[in-house]
């Protein structure tokens, strides 16, 4: 029985613990969200507009590191690299969420690998940059060596799928004259 309250005392402890921890806040903002929700059955726009908002996020990061009115531009641009990443996290998502639908994302997919193209420049102009100006790179350099992991990964996946689904669409278009003539 002593073991047992002892038990339940620690683990409201590192409840209490746990939750005193910082809130992941969202990157989106109010507006952002309301796009986001009225795209929501529509895979291409909806990933545009996930495209559009990451890459505002990294614009954000240029920013700070330029910004004279940031006092601690290590943790500024971290919070913002944070946020890109977040942003990113829930474009692939929303990639695999349509892909398992089966829906037809050929054409946004190319939007999607351009924009993996551009963000995997602008992170590596970063990363080699780091330390250039007067923020301490310790503060985002495992972030940014994790979104740009990520980005590697995702972009390979991207190019992946966008292969698999214009196979998929010649097959399609290949048995279509078949059926056709089957029907007459």
């Amino acid at each position: 029985m002593k073991i047992a309250s002892t038990m339940v005392a620690a683990v409201v402890l590192l409840t209490a613990w746990s939750t005193r921890a910082e809130p992941r806040r969202d990157p989106l903002t109010p507006p952002e969200i309301d796009q986001l929700r009225d795209t929501a059955q529509e895979p291409e726009q909806r990933l545009k507009l996930y495209v559009k908002f990451a890459r505002a996020r990294l614009e954000t990061v240029d920013k700070a590191r330029t910004d004279p009115q940031i006092s601690d531009r290590g943790q500024a641009i971290h919070d913002r690299l944070q946020d890109f990443l977040d942003l990113y996290d829930e474009l692939n998502d929303n990639v695999d969420t349509f892909a398992d639908r089966r829906a037809d994302l050929r054409k946004v997919l190319k939007t999607v690998i351009e924009a993996d193209t551009e963000f995997g420049a602008r992170l590596r102009a970063l990363k080699d940059q780091a330390g250039s100006g007067k923020e301490s790179p310790r503060d985002y350099d495992l972030l940014l060596t994790n979104a740009l992991e990520t980005l590697d990964s995702s972009a390979q996946d991207h190019r992946q799928l966008l292969a698999e689904q214009e196979e998929l669409a010649k097959q399609k278009k290949l048995l279509k004259p078949d059926a056709q003539q089957k029907g007459r």
